[in-house]
């Protein structure tokens, strides 16, 4: 059963001109469904979670003080798509937890950047090595998200940035524009980021003060439009991180429902449609979504 329905969650997604990795996971029983889970795509946004969580366990830790005050420069970009201080014209004070919670919940890339002044990439590996979690590479700023190709043309030609960016990748995973280069980007495997999932929800890291604080910021995240709405429901709360840039759309997060469980999910793409608003692209990956998580949990009752 779970062959077939990895078939026909690849072909809903290739449906929708989507390439996909994928894991799902009962994060009590360890049943999963994956595919491809192991190969690396560059993470975009997903790299703020592993920041954030090690901004914060340095609070935790007395390293950093969650309420000094950062002074950030603005972002400037004008581009659809980035928010928060990523459109400031003017500099801001900002503390260092708020600046975490602007990273995670609306994706600011400025604010993320003005953590890794204080977080540089060691740190975060660090932490990810002490939790136990694999499958991340640490490369590039954040603020590298606002500078591709498609900022740098006028709106009514996004189409021709997005056709630029699938034409010019090679099989093995390098690619011209670095944000979509393996070699030189950030990058991240499905496996990776549930991995990172369950140590925030369901390992002894879990318990600290760092972990909860993330959790928290995930289930406030605004980007709701991938799997959200085929997932959450009045008895099952959906907490999760976007990651977007170009022809990728990636999402991981876990469901909690109102029974006990929980279920991890990290689902990453990339597009073939030179569109920048892809709404079929995003219900593709609801219903794959829905339909990996009932295969998981059928897994579970058959035991």
């Amino acid at each position: 059963m779970s062959r077939r329905a990895i078939a026909d969650a690849v072909d809903l997604l290739a449906a929708a001109g989507l390439s996909a990795s994928f894991l799902v996971r009962d994060l009590d029983s360890g049943a999963e469904i994956a595919h491809d889970a192991d190969r690396a795509w560059p993470a975009a946004s997903l790299a703020k979670v592993p920041l954030a969580a090690a901004a914060l366990d340095l609070v935790d830790r007395g390293a950093l003080d969650a309420g000094q005050t950062v002074l950030v420069p603005p972002g400037g970009v004008d581009s659809r798509g980035p928010t928060g201080i990523t459109r400031f014209r003017h500099p801001a004070s900002i503390a260092l937890e708020d600046l975490v919670a602007l990273a995670v919940t609306i994706s600011d890339t400025a604010a993320a950047d003005a953590l890794r002044e204080l977080v540089d990439d060691d740190a975060v590996r660090a932490l990810l090595e002490r939790w136990g979690v694999a499958g991340w590479q640490l490369r590039s700023a954040q603020g590298e998200l606002a500078r591709t190709p498609l900022e740098r043309v006028a709106p009514r030609d996004a189409g021709l940035a997005q056709s630029v960016a699938i034409a010019a990748g090679s099989r093995g995973g390098g690619h011209r524009i670095p944000q979509l280069d393996a070699s030189r980007a950030s990058t991240v495997t499905a496996r990776g980021g549930v991995d990172l999932l369950a140590a925030l929800w369901a390992s002894p890291s879990s318990a600290t003060a760092a972990a909860e604080r993330v959790r928290g910021m995930l289930g406030a995240s605004v980007m709701r439009q991938r799997l959200a709405p085929d997932l959450e429901s009045e008895d099952a709360a959906w907490s999760s991180k976007t990651g977007t840039v170009l022809t990728l759309r990636h999402e991981m997060g876990v469901l909690e429902h109102r029974s006990g469980e929980r279920i991890a999910i990290a689902m990453l793409t990339g597009s073939s449609v030179p569109a920048v608003v892809q709404p079929a692209a995003d219900a593709a990956m609801g219903a794959a979504a829905r339909l990996l998580l009932e295969t998981v949990r059928d897994l579970d009752l058959r035991g």
